[in-house]
């Protein structure tokens, strides 16, 4: 069973758990999600598909990420993210924490923090292992190729993270 920290309005730890999934959030009350951008010194990024067979946004492309777990920093979670989706250490790679932005959904018990991170390394297919129970494939794609994404509602989180793809 995978527990996730609560955090106050102003990203402070309660001291409180919450059950994975188990949306009992308050208003005002949040956990911790990250997302690792792995871009290549040429400007591309590596974007993943979402397999078909997920509940939410199943064929859309998003890049790596996902919730803390209770007592992870938000650093660690993202290089574990990464690293369990993609393969990928990025912990000696060039860059790191970017910002951080709220979703709250009043009324739902799902508000979070999301801390945006980008790592440049310089890889190529071969370093990949992807998660196959997660994802469906994979590009290094061009910044006009997330947008057209995008622009189609086919990229996940893109008006929320788009300053990650600006160097």
């Amino acid at each position: 069973m995978e527990f996730w920290d609560i955090y106050d309005k102003d990203k402070k730890p309660t001291g409180r758990t919450m059950k994975r999934n188990d949306w009992c959030l308050k208003d005002g009350e949040y956990h911790l999600t990250v997302l690792g951008v792995v871009a290549r010194p040429d400007g591309t990024f590596l974007i993943t598909k979402r397999v078909m067979t997920k509940a939410w946004a199943p064929g859309c492309w998003e890049v790596s990420g996902g919730a803390a777990q209770a007592g992870e920093e938000s650093y660690e979670a993202v290089l574990r993210e990464v690293k369990e989706e993609t393969g990928l250490d990025v912990r000696n790679a060039e860059g790191g924490y970017l910002f951080t932005y709220k979703r709250e959904n009043p009324g739902e018990g799902d508000n979070y923090f999301v801390d945006v991170y980008r790592f440049v390394m310089d890889i190529d297919d071969k370093d990949l292992k992807l998660q196959t129970e997660e994802t469906d494939g994979y590009m290094f794609a061009t910044l006009e190729q997330i947008k057209g994404f995008a622009a189609e509602d086919k990229f996940l989180h893109y008006e929320s993270i788009k300053k990650v793809f600006e160097f």
